[in-house]
């Protein structure tokens, strides 16, 4: 017992000497499809009640999940930031593209103290990240479900950022839905090859992808 205790230990503290604030090698933008976030059984407990995106009527289409710090192999977590913790205010704006408070909030814990930058300058490298990915209008503009095959929603996107190549994103999906595109980017929010680890190909044909509310 005491040997597995200690193998433990070092593994925990392994990863906290990992997990440092500002260390890491690049950015995972993830943009969620807001109708199969929403979805009854997609979308964290309370969080899709709280989102103007699920609301009826708000029409939300590729929405902001979050900007990951990454790892060449893998990513860090819930570091310890020397930053202080975002007002009310940065939440509120950070909170225009993720949907709520809430969510907003669980993704500077995850992963903005992560990034070494403030509040403040996390969520303002969010916006200049999700603002400067073209989300193709086509799927906008659904007026009833659809089933597609992912890579249809990965060439959409090609075709409306010319900057991105294939090893540059990756389509995810989730209950047989459409659930995210995510786009590799280096530290200065250019796009860039993602590591191996990163892609999470859908290869489902006949993907259901709803229609904005």
């Amino acid at each position: 017992m005491r040997c597995l205790a200690i193998l433990l230990l070092s593994a925990t503290l392994a990863c906290a000497e990992e997990d440092v604030a500002g260390r890491f090698d690049y950015y995972l933008l993830s943009l969620s499809w807001a109708p199969s976030w929403c979805a009854a059984g997609e979308a964290p407990r309370g969080a899709a009640r709280q989102s103007p995106h699920c609301a009826p009527g708000g029409g939300a289409g590729w929405v902001l999940h979050g900007l990951w710090p990454q790892y060449e192999r893998g990513w860090p977590s819930y570091c310890h930031s020397t930053e202080a913790d975002p007002s009310r205010s940065q939440i509120a704006r950070l909170a225009e593209l993720t949907g709520s408070p809430r969510a907003a909030w669980h993704q500077w814990k995850k992963h903005g103290r992560c990034s070494g930058l403030s509040a403040g300058d996390y969520a303002a490298a969010a916006r200049r990240a999700y603002e400067a990915v073209a989300r193709p209008a086509a799927f906008g503009k659904l007026t009833a479900p659809v089933r597609l095959p992912a890579g249809v929603v990965e060439e959409a996107f090609l075709q409306a950022n010319p900057g991105l190549l294939p090893d540059m994103l990756t389509v995810t999906c989730k209950a047989g839905r459409i659930r995210e595109v995510r786009i590799c980017l280096t530290k200065a929010l250019r796009p860039r090859p993602c590591a191996p680890d990163t892609v999470e190909d859908c290869e489902l044909r006949d993907a259901l992808m709803p229609p904005p509310r």
